[in-house]
């Protein structure tokens, strides 16, 4: 077990573990669990044990509901701003590691928390589960990416609705939307979500890496271009 405070983060036969650990706030993303969370990733980046991660919330009420606005709406000067950005760039971290991510989703998913959801490659919901994006209501905009990731997952139509109106979306909608890749019972959530883990990380490190690779980075080139990438990906791994 770690020795962070609002984080847990745990190794298990190749499998790491990060819980968003501060239950009685519903798991709110505050500046705290920002720091630990990028010494986490950087961690789960640099250690060849760690073969697939997964994501999940503490407590019974939400994997994370946005950010603490206790915190995040008392404006830095912009100098503070860019330099954090610049030392701390989570979700820059976040998207840049090539290992499989699988999120473990229950209750209340909001804000920040479909942000963080949106970073995995896979998502596993619980049935009792509700996605919202309530920035437009408080004047202000997503800041975790989640204008550019949420279309790319459901769609344009579909993201601005969730975006520009805050509507709430629950687990068969989000189903449908593709949103989330399954949904299970509650008691069955983190099982089924270990059980697909343990399937990845059965598989070689290297071709895992390189198919995330060659799925995320293709999606923003041509055709063409993507089949060069997946190309040269492919002799890579046959050459090593």
């Amino acid at each position: 077990m770690s020795d962070f405070e609002v984080i847990i983060y745990e190794k298990k036969d190749g499998v790491g573990y990060v819980t968003l650990n501060r239950p009685q706030a519903l798991n709110t993303y505050n500046i705290q669990m920002r720091d630990e969370l990028y010494q986490v990733l950087q961690a789960i980046r640099d250690d060849p044990d760690v073969r697939v991660t997964i994501f999940k919330g503490a407590g019974d009420r939400a994997f994370c509901a946005g950010a603490d606005l206790t915190e995040f709406l008392t404006a830095p000067s912009p100098v503070i701003a860019r330099q954090v950005r610049w030392e701390r760039d989570v979700w820059g971290l976040f998207l840049s590691i090539n290992k499989p991510f699988i999120a473990a989703l229950h209750g209340y998913v909001l804000g920040d928390g479909v942000e963080i959801a949106l970073c995995c490659d896979i998502r596993l919901a619980s049935d009792d589960v509700q996605f919202g994006t309530p920035e437009m209501g408080l004047g202000i905009i997503t800041a975790a990416g989640g204008s550019q990731t949420l279309p790319r997952v459901i769609g344009r139509a579909h993201a601005l609705d969730m975006l520009l109106t805050g509507r709430w979306v629950k687990a068969e909608e989000a189903l449908r939307l593709k949103l989330v890749n399954r949904v299970v019972p509650r008691s069955e959530l983190l099982p089924a979500v270990e059980k697909l883990a343990n399937k990845i990380k059965a598989y070689d490190l290297t071709a895992t890496s390189y198919a995330k690779q060659a799925i995320v980075r293709g999606l923003d080139l041509s055709l063409e271009r993507g089949l060069e990438l997946e190309a040269n990906l492919g002799n890579r791994l046959l050459a090593s």
